[in-house]
């Protein structure tokens, strides 16, 4: 008889959206304040999504573009499954190279957890030591899904829960 694997230790993940194309505020009036999380194209990303996110993980739901920031917590609320945006030839995340026989592009869910008193603002962040090496401040970073270091993620909770 084999001993089985352990568990993974949960990941921590943080998640960037552009507000005006879908912010916390949207999350939070989803159904169950929950939504698919699609049109994700960028392979890396979606290796990480199809790969290595699991229901349970947190994810930090970041704010780009204007007033760029961390403005709460949510969680995988379902794993990695075929984004069916990929096959709408109407859509803007369409992508030919995607069925449902061979899917090329994924999705998860996420759920809100909380927003955040007051964001976490690009700057501040960057003010950080604990945070120095985290891929969001790294330069030229523009991954829009992306993992965080256990005591990045724990630092973060801490400045959220002091504003």
């Amino acid at each position: 008889m084999t001993a089985s694997a352990a568990p993974a230790a949960p990941g921590h993940w943080l998640v960037k959206t552009e507000p005006g194309c879908f912010s916390i505020d949207d999350l939070a009036a989803a159904p169950g304040q929950t939504t698919a999380w699609d049109g994700v194209r960028n392979f890396q990303a979606r290796n990480f999504m199809r790969d290595a996110m699991r229901p349970g993980d947190p994810v930090l739901f970041y704010h780009s573009v204007t007033d760029p920031g961390i403005v709460g917590l949510a969680e995988v609320a379902r794993a990695a499954y075929p984004d069916h945006t990929a096959q709408d030839p109407e859509g803007r995340h369409f992508d030919p190279r995607h069925s449902q026989e061979r899917p090329l592009w994924y999705m998860v869910d996420i759920r809100l957890v909380e927003r955040f008193a007051a964001p976490l603002p690009l700057a501040l962040l960057r003010g950080v030591p604990a945070l120095a090496g985290m891929e969001l401040l790294r330069k030229g970073s523009r991954l829009s899904v992306q993992p965080v270091r256990p005591e990045e993620f724990q630092a973060i909770l801490a400045l959220a829960r002091q504003r």
